[in-house]
């Protein structure tokens, strides 16, 4: 218990979370006879003090797996929308973790027509976690702890399997799943719910998840040193937000490195302005909360209270109600500024480089912004109706300047034109092409990109790279076509045999990470840049662009872009009649290029700061 009366002390006096030591000593034991594994998926348990666990050995893998670890108490009842609690002891008997936990409360996005309030699966009592710890005589590992995305909504701990990046890279490392409260039960922020809990409770269960890998990871042969937090998406905005928590004062308290792959930002609002104080009031409304509510005969029941003694199951209809009820491509519960762990906007903090950490590495895809557009934007009305709607602080000449920074080719307005992606340094740009989009429709879909994905990216590797006291930043974009948003996730989590992407590209694209969470460098081996298959046949003795691959920086921002050539063959991507597809077939190698990416696609890097300068106004 003293592990949770510090965090939550730690959460009302404004202070960073402190490290605490682990009481006794405990550890991984097989239930083998004399330690024996011969099975393919033998039992074996992991005394955590607090519980025991059982989880299972996987002979194929060479991986003691644990899924559905408790990292603190269910947060329900009195206990929502307050600080995670550490777990309470519970050693009557052995628990399995066996099979995935239950996920959190799920809340699509805006105006996908999903419209589902099916929860099959879904529970309040959600804060668990996966570990996948090598099986082998070598202790204190590095770390890698994932955190998955899905616009603070949606997603699980099981939405991908750590096991094939962690072979791919030789077992050198252990990793780790987390999940966290999603939509109103993580993101509910009013000066209500300031008041009387915390704001961006999903935030601080990250934050509690992280301080559960280091008071317990070394169980598991991890090494609570050399942490690497690394996340998609929403999951790389929470990275993010990690990365600025507290002003950026807790140093590598909490880890070392981190990874952020297309980072989420959308606007982040003070925690009691109108949007969210009128997105609380209407997530009230639709749980039968909207006005105090009789309570016998001596008073009534505040909203924020008639919310904690609310059924599960009406707050989780209602948040998943309010949640798409949103703008297309948006989500209603979003972190918030909160003046104590959220202190400031991202583009503003990071512009100071103050941050946690000291390394990290930073990616976007190629076309982040297609499926977040509504897709009727035809026509340069049609843009700017959009741009008002997406950015209603603008004013007419903050418009223009949008128009200004973002121009529309001559050549490429036709929206009936062909699609192809573009080589980012030569020729038409992602101003108005792509593999998805031409026209105004790809104007929008590529500013959609950057303010909200990847000019994050540039600014958390200006951030590290300018900051005195942190290490060194890598850059990179991921560029296989067509390079949509989560594309990647592909790449970095399915087995290497698996389509759409050759196993040559996805050795190297793993190894890149393995290298960074290992090495603190993403660079990889001249064999791998070139592709495995080839290996034997080396033609050239110049080192590819991401075998020395230089850090970031302002004066010299350089980036590697992964991409393939385009073989013999065509995967549709989902519904043939989209036009979409990947590259398959012979013909189909590794095409990895060092390139400038301040002047990237037309002058990304001027874009950013264009963006950041807006940083009021949007707000991010």
């Amino acid at each position: 218990m003293l592990f949770s009366l510090l965090f939550a002390a730690s959460l009302v006096a404004g202070n960073p979370p402190a490290y605490n030591a682990a009481p006794y000593s405990y550890g991984i034991r097989s239930r083998q006879d004399n330690g024996a594994r011969g099975n393919d998926t033998s039992p074996i348990e992991v005394d955590l003090w607090y519980s025991i666990y059982r989880g299972i050995f996987n002979s194929t893998t060479n991986h003691n797996v644990f899924l559905g670890i408790r990292y603190a108490q269910a947060p329900v009842g009195k206990l929502r929308w307050q600080a995670p609690r550490a777990p309470l002891v519970n050693r009557s008997d052995t628990i399995e973790a066996l099979e995935p936990p239950s996920q959190c409360p799920q809340g699509y996005a805006g105006s996908y027509n999903i419209l589902s309030t099916d929860q099959t699966g879904s529970s309040e009592d959600c804060l668990f976690l996966n570990v996948w710890s090598p099986n082998t005589v070598l202790d204190r590992l590095p770390v890698l702890v994932w955190i998955h995305g899905g616009g603070y909504g949606e997603g699980s701990a099981a939405t991908v399997s750590l096991d094939t990046i962690v072979s791919t890279n030789n077992n050198t490392f252990v990793a780790v799943a987390i999940q966290y409260r999603l939509g109103a039960f993580g993101f509910l922020s009013s000066d209500e719910v300031f008041r009387n809990g915390v704001v961006n409770a999903g935030i601080l269960d990250q934050t509690m998840a992280l301080q559960w890998v280091q008071q317990y990871i070394h169980v598991f042969g991890g090494d609570p040193d050399k942490v690497t937090i690394m996340g998609e998406s929403a999951g790389a905005g929470s990275v993010m937000l990690q990365t600025m928590a507290y002003g950026g004062t807790l140093g590598t308290i909490l880890f070392r490195n981190s990874i952020a792959a297309s980072p989420y930002l959308p606007m982040q609002y003070g925690y009691k302005d109108w949007q969210p104080s009128q997105t609380y009031y209407a997530f009230a409304a639709e749980a039968g909360c909207a006005a105090k509510r009789p309570y016998g005969a001596n008073g009534s029941v505040p909203i924020f209270e008639c919310l904690q003694n609310a059924t599960s199951e009406r707050l989780i209809n209602a948040s998943a109600t309010i949640s798409q009820s949103g703008a297309y491509g948006s989500w209603s519960f979003l972190p918030v500024t909160d003046g104590v762990f959220i202190q400031d906007l991202p583009s503003r903090q990071l512009g100071r480089g103050n941050v946690n950490g000291v390394n990290a590495l930073l990616g976007n895809n190629a076309n982040e912004g297609a499926g977040f557009v509504p897709q009727n934007i035809l026509t340069e009305d049609n843009l700017v109706a959009w741009l008002r709607s997406a950015f209603p602080l603008f004013s007419n000449i903050d418009i223009a300047k949008v128009l200004y920074y973002y121009p529309s080719s001559n050549a490429s307005t036709n929206p009936d034109a062909a699609l192809w992606a573009t080589s980012g340094n030569n020729g038409t740009t992602a101003l108005n092409q792509s593999s998805a989009a031409t026209g105004q429709q790809q104007r929008a879909a590529n500013i959609y990109a950057e303010t909200t994905f990847v000019c994050p990216s540039y600014w958390l590797a200006e951030a590290f790279s300018e900051n005195e006291m942190c290490g060194q930043a890598y850059k990179y974009q991921f560029s296989v076509a067509p390079a949509l948003h989560g594309d990647d996730l592909r790449a970095i989590f399915l087995p290497l045999d698996d389509p759409p992407y050759t196993s040559d590209f996805r050795v190297a694209f793993q190894r890149m990470i393995g290298n960074f969470i290992t090495h603190s460098n993403p660079s990889i081996s001249q064999q791998e840049d070139i592709g495995v298959s080839i290996s034997q046949n080396l033609s050239t003795s110049t080192a590819g662009p991401a075998v020395e691959w230089p850090p970031f920086s302002i004066h010299a921002p350089y980036q590697v872009d992964f991409n393939t050539t385009c073989g013999s063959d065509r995967i549709p991507d989902g519904d043939e009649s989209s036009g979409l597809y990947y590259c398959s077939g012979p013909g189909t190698n590794n095409d990895f290029r060092l390139v400038n990416a301040y002047s990237w696609e037309g002058g990304r890097g001027i874009r950013c700061d264009f963006w950041r300068s807006t940083g009021e106004l949007v707000p991010e």
